[in-house]
């Protein structure tokens, strides 16, 4: 049996973004974020989920995002330890949660709704503010946004 080696451990750091004009206080300002900065990473494939935290500082301004989790057609598997890892690491104060749906419906899941609340609790505890989850899919006709706020449908307490 070989000795146990310990290794080197490394947190994958949170993402240098340029400065917001404004704050990521509104669903559609984080939407916008999603669309400049989230397709153009080399890790993005539209067609799988991606859930993605963007962490803040005490006045709503973006220290910057990281990838939490791939997940596939219709399941991203999310843990609060993936979640607010790079939060601690970059000593952010909020979050905001957001993800695709690859099937272009923003409507939240029933899933989707249990992980915001769990995340919510976690990050009571660890006194880190999630301030939105938006989910990101296609606007259509019927649809004029391609996107859905947790906060805004009344999911958040």
């Amino acid at each position: 049996m070989k000795p146990y080696i310990p290794r080197e451990f490394k947190v994958m750091s949170v993402r240098d973004c340029a400065p917001l004009a404004g704050l990521l206080a509104e669903p559609d300002q984080v939407a916008a974020y999603w669309r400049q900065n989230i397709p153009q990473a080399d890790w993005y494939d539209p067609m799988k989920g991606a859930f993605v935290v963007l962490v803040l500082n005490t006045r709503k301004r973006i220290l910057g995002h990281n990838l939490v989790a791939l997940g596939s057609l219709d399941t991203c598997p999310v843990v609060p330890l993936s979640v607010f890892r790079p939060v601690i690491v970059a000593a952010g104060s909020s979050v905001v949660l957001i993800h695709n749906h690859p099937s272009g419906d923003p409507t939240p899941s029933d899933a989707d709704i249990k992980v915001t609340r769990d995340l919510i609790r976690a990050g009571q505890l660890l006194k880190i503010d999630v301030v939105d989850h938006v989910i990101i899919g296609r606007a259509t006709a019927a649809r004029a946004k391609d996107y859905s706020s947790l906060r805004e449908l009344g999911y958040f307490f």
